[in-house]
């Protein structure tokens, strides 16, 4: 078989030439990293997990009419995603606080915020992704004040089916981040939701005992990080729920 061509490497995923114009190959990976990847370490199915959790809630945007990148599933580690032109913000909305947000506040993680707040971070990781206003997004082109407002809109859209589904399953939807890219169809542009969706760009609690079901696992050194996503994917239906080896998944088909 001819070797893809490599478009781009970050820290969790590959991106190949796709076999069309306009699309590309995403290729999960099992590497987790923290702390703008000054902690590293390789989680044994983690990128078995994210492509087919990312794949289910995907599906599910597309289902109710949120526009995303997603195409199809192609293999345990691949899915086919239109290529899209990434807008250089990530997309964060925080229902309760935690984090960064309660470290900068002095806030109890775990408080529940009057309304989901959207905020925007500059994607550089050597700058620490650094949290930006509105104004300086404008101010220097990454965005237009209409980009804003349709990114604010479908950020919520994406929080009001996740924040849903996870209550569905026990589990509380803390915070989470995404980000969008444009999507060109001849003259037409649109603001799509692209990159991921999974554990990785999650805050997820357990809603009875408020164990941490995410990255915190990791950033934290809290267990088993492969046990937690198996966790999330088995609540949700995409495992089987008599998997006997959680930290090597076994997906549906």
């Amino acid at each position: 078989m001819a070797r893809r061509k490599k478009i781009y490497e970050g820290k969790a995923k590959t991106l190949y030439e796709g076999p069309e114009p306009g699309t590309l190959v995403q290729y999960f990976k099992d590497d987790a990293t923290a702390f703008n990847a000054e902690k590293r370490a390789t989680i044994e199915g983690k990128g078995v997990l994210n492509n087919r959790l990312s794949e289910f809630f995907m599906t599910g945007l597309s289902q109710i009419g949120v526009p995303n990148h997603f195409l199809k599933r192609l293999n345990m580690r691949e899915q086919l995603i239109r290529a899209v032109e990434i807008v250089p913000l990530e997309v964060i909305v925080r229902n309760y606080a935690a984090g960064t947000m309660a470290k900068r506040l002095g806030m109890e993680e775990g408080t529940v915020l009057p309304r989901p707040l959207v905020e925007f971070s500059y994607k550089n990781d050597d700058l620490g992704d650094p949290l930006v206003p509105e104004e300086y997004i404008i101010g220097f082109g990454w965005a237009s004040q209409q980009d804003l407002d349709d990114m604010i809109a479908l950020a919520l859209r994406v929080n009001d089916f996740m924040s849903g589904v996870m209550y569905g399953v026990g589990i509380k939807l803390i915070d989470f981040k995404i980000e969008i890219g444009r999507h060109y169809e001849g003259d037409f542009q649109r603001l799509i939701v692209a990159d991921e969706i999974s554990p990785d760009s999650c805050r997820l609690w357990d809603i009875e005992t408020g164990r941490k079901l995410d990255k915190d696992v990791f950033r934290r050194d809290l267990g088993d990080l492969a046990d937690a996503y198996t966790e999330v994917a088995r609540r949700l239906g995409v495992m089987p729920q008599n998997n006997p080896q959680p930290g090597k998944p076994q997906l549906i088909n």
